[in-house]
């Protein structure tokens, strides 16, 4: 017998029907969220600039065709360019996440939520430089900033609970879906418009993570977030032509995102959209690697020390035991070669053995020239990862969210070094005190790479007083970054 399938048209998800109704509130978001959303502001562009030293990244920069300047279009940090808004996305969303230094989100999905700041500024840049030449109000940094609020809430919230890696997705979709919500918001479209806009993201197809695991990881994961956020704003300017939303994007059986991507099963949820995502953000503020290897990396640069101290070196090392949880095994316990810099700061085994090494861990230590040193595949061999189940329960934990690891250091003599266990790196909220001067110091530096001191003052004077910053242009803002 055939089956009659339906035609009614169905109410919009709940799921994408709830993110909608929070980007439109009108309650502010909480003076934290607000003053972490400025230091991340200031933490993403500063990645964003020291990628620029990196032919690489800057290969990928640009107008689609070359030469193309848009009047009135928003422009890159950094750089010349002056693009619409969509390319400028892509633009800003290469290079923030290109060298892994940017802010992390960890939960059973994991990601970056500063990622979604290539579409926000972009568009908020754009907007503001139209307005103005139409004799209008432009936007300020308090929109940016409450922008990136929410988009970070919604990428983390949708991530608290469910893992997208799990059923081989990359957690770039949430980027997507969170930067086409905002940028709607920006936009100024009705709810009726951002909801077939967010159903479009859905219903987008969506990354794989091939690019992320060997055998085959590849420089892909430095510009996915930039490809994610930049088809946001892509989506939402398609909403605006007033092009029609899919309303059971996620719940249509057979065809809908749940049963095509997730398996069958509904998206669960921790707690209600608020400022929860960004009050607990974690920076990275010491280290250029995966996040999952913070603490590794910060314990292996405390045995470094001890090392020197006992008049030994990583030559007098016969094996590392790594205390850890599971999400670090799954994603960056590696052995074997490592084919490029996006294969290594994947791999903690690598991520340990160069502190121990050297004594640092920089973007540059990613690259050929350094990798070829034999001394770092020859410590990598002798490093083992082993699970803690208490380690795991308190990653996952909302009140501690803890990303601890531990390293025991046997001697070729038999010493056992005493266990360096680092618990909470220092970008966590549990060591905001201690990290921000450290993270403000690091944007400084990423400023004088890139401009005079005369231009560094200026974007200093403008980023670091909350108050001043909130009440500033787009557009003046943006100009202040422009060589």
């Amino acid at each position: 017998m055939s089956q009659h399938i339906s035609t009614e048209r169905p109410p919009f998800d709940s799921v994408i029907q709830d993110i909608v109704d929070y980007v439109l509130e009108s309650e502010a978001p909480s003076p934290l969220a607000y003053e972490t959303a400025r230091h991340c502001l200031l933490d993403t562009l500063g990645c964003g600039l020291e990628a620029l030293e990196y032919p690489a990244c800057t290969k990928l920069l640009g107008p689609v065709v070359p030469g193309t300047i848009v009047p009135h279009g928003a422009k890159v940090p950094g750089t010349p360019y002056q693009l619409d808004p969509v390319q400028t996305a892509w633009n800003l969303g290469v290079m923030v996440r290109w060298l892994d230094f940017n802010d992390t989100w960890l939960a059973a999905e994991w990601g970056h939520p500063s990622d979604n700041l290539g579409g926000i500024l972009a568009t908020a840049d754009w907007l503001s430089r139209s307005a103005i030449a139409n004799g209008k109000t432009p936007l300020t940094m308090h929109d940016v900033l409450t922008a990136m609020v929410k988009a970070h809430e919604i990428q983390g919230c949708l991530a608290l609970e469910n893992s997208f890696n799990r059923v081989g997705l990359d957690h770039v979709v949430l980027v997507k879906v969170a930067t086409t919500a905002v940028v709607s918001r920006m936009l100024g479209l009705t709810r009726d418009e951002i909801l077939n806009a967010v159903s479009l993201a859905w219903v987008d197809g969506q990354s794989l993570r091939t690019y992320r695991h060997a055998p085959n990881t590849g420089s892909r994961k430095s510009w996915a977030a930039g490809d994610a956020t930049s088809r946001g704003v892509r989506l939402a300017l398609i909403a605006r032509t007033g092009e029609m939303g899919y309303p059971s994007a996620l719940t249509a059986k057979t065809w809908g995102f749940y049963d095509v991507s997730f398996k069958g099963q509904p998206f669960e949820f921790q707690r209600p959209y608020g400022s929860y995502v960004m009050e607990n953000v974690l920076f990275k503020i010491s280290f250029p690697a995966e996040f999952h290897s913070q603490t590794a990396v910060e314990a292996a640069m405390t045995l470094h020390a001890e090392l020197a101290r006992r008049g030994k070196s990583a030559a007098d090392v016969a094996r590392i035991s790594i205390r850890t949880h599971e999400a670090c095994i799954r994603i960056i316990d590696k052995k074997g070669p490592l084919a490029n810099p996006a294969d290594r700061d994947h791999c903690i085994q690598y991520m340990v053995a160069v502190p121990l090494l050297f004594g640092r861990l920089t973007a540059a230590d990613y690259e050929d020239a350094v990798a070829a040193d034999p001394r770092i595949d020859a410590l990598r061999e002798k490093i083992v990862c082993v699970e803690d189940a208490s380690f795991t329960r308190d990653y996952h934990d909302p009140e501690k969210r803890s990303i601890a690891n531990g390293l025991t250091v046997t001697l070729n003599d038999g010493t056992v070094l005493p266990e360096v266990v680092v618990e909470y790196p220092i970008g966590h909220r549990r060591r905001r005190s201690e990290g921000i001067p450290l993270l403000e110091a690091k944007f400084r530096t990423n400023v004088a790479r890139r401009f005079a001191d005369k231009q560094q003052q200026a974007i200093l004077s403008l980023s670091l007083d909350l108050k001043r910053l909130e009440a500033t242009p787009v557009n003046e803002y943006v100009d202040a970054f422009i060589v």
